[in-house]
Formats: structure tokens, C-alpha cells, sequence
């Protein structure tokens, strides 16, 4: 039996071998960044902006 090629299977195998690595990647950058202890003095900072009172 020979598989027809058809758009969603077109994009279904595009999206899975090339987009996905792609996004992990960059959630994966997100997380470092967000979690690099050179960042946690601003992060401190912003967290405790809603407390403020002006």
C-alpha cells in the first residue's frame, strides 16, 4: 500500500521534525535564563514590586 502525501501529513512531518526540537530549545533557554544565579537580584527585585506602596 503506498502512502498518498497529503497537506496534513506534509505539515504533521514538518512540524514534528523541525519546529518541535526548535521550541524546546528555547523554552529550554527561557528556563536557564530564568534560572541563572547571576539573574535572581533582578528577579528579587521585580517580585517585590506589587508590594510597594507609593
Amino acid at each position: 500500500m503506498r502512502a498518498i502525501l497529503t497537506v496534513q501529513n506534509f505539515t504533521s512531518n514538518f512540524v514534528t521534525t523541525f519546529w518541535t526540537p526548535i521550541f524546546v530549545g528555547i523554552f529550554l533557554a527561557i528556563v536557564a535564563y530564568a534560572l541563572w544565579p547571576r539573574n535572581k537580584s533582578a528577579f528579587d527585585e521585580a517580585s517585590k514590586i506589587p508590594l510597594r506602596e507609593e
